[in-house]
């Protein structure tokens, strides 16, 4: 069985099918990745995966759990995190406080423990603690642990908004396109990241992307989109030869 199944998945949007009747399936422990121009529906299937929006048609189901009709507030719990296009992380606090937000989901104390900060809360603000600690050496944030997001260049807030998702304890990372903004050698390094939450953490990653480089780099396989339907799936080669690929997202002819 899959790890993670997209059934014939559709969305309209009034009379516009946004997403149409795609089907893909994802293995534990895989990078996969979705590609295709601008419109093609990519961030629309994040979308329906976070349950921003409602799958109009079809399935979505991970680890046997079919969780079509989850409200969007038990994502993080199931656990599937993810990162945006544009980041958001809080500008004025600090890179700590940015990562110790993505640890609310894991936070049981009513609010009477917290007011009176029990010895239980303690040790669970604690242990918290330490999990964001462990996510700060895993990237190699240390220098910039208390420093604001506002301070930071473009490519480290990138990392950290990486890391915010990676201290949920995700068992699938959503990645909508990672390279956005970023340079060459940023990209590279966003690259190494990847990987690294792949075999490391044994994390199962999706990932929008628009960067063939990266695309090439890190995933296993890959699946490219056009006007909500699927046009082709396979190896990273594979669908950079194919003729519709080609003709729709490589802006060429065969």
């Amino acid at each position: 069985m899959s790890y993670f199944e997209a059934k014939s998945i559709a969305v309209r949007f009034g009379g516009i099918r946004a997403v149409d009747d795609v089907s893909f399936d994802v293995n534990k422990g895989e990078v996969f990745c979705i590609i295709g121009p601008n419109g093609a529906g990519k961030t629309t299937i994040f979308n329906l995966i976070s349950r921003i929006y409602n799958v109009t048609d079809g399935k979505l189901v991970f680890d046997g759990q079919d969780f079509t009709k989850m409200p969007a507030h038990r994502i993080a719990g199931l656990g599937i995190a993810r990162t945006f296009q544009n980041i958001e992380l809080f500008a004025n606090a600090s890179v700590l406080q940015n990562l110790l937000i993505g640890r609310h989901t894991h936070a049981q104390a009513n609010l009477l423990a917290q007011l009176c900060f029990l010895p239980s809360t303690r040790r669970a603000e604690i242990g918290h603690r330490e999990k964001v600690e462990d996510v700060i050496d895993f990237l190699e944030l240390q220098r910039y642990r208390d420093t604001l997001i506002a301070n930071l260049p473009y490519g480290v807030r990138k990392i950290v908004e990486l890391g915010r998702a990676l201290c949920t304890e995700p068992k699938i990372l959503l990645l909508d396109e990672p390279s956005s903004g970023l340079n060459a050698e940023e990209t590279e390094v966003m690259g190494f990241w990847i990987e690294d939450i792949q075999k490391d953490l044994g994390i199962t990653v999706i990932m929008v992307e628009h960067d063939m480089s990266l695309v090439t780099a890190v995933a296993n396989r890959v699946m490219a989109l056009n006007y909500g339907k699927v046009l082709a799936m396979g190896t990273p080669a594979e669908v950079q030869r194919d003729p519709e690929v080609i003709r729709a997202y490589l802006g060429g002819d065969p």
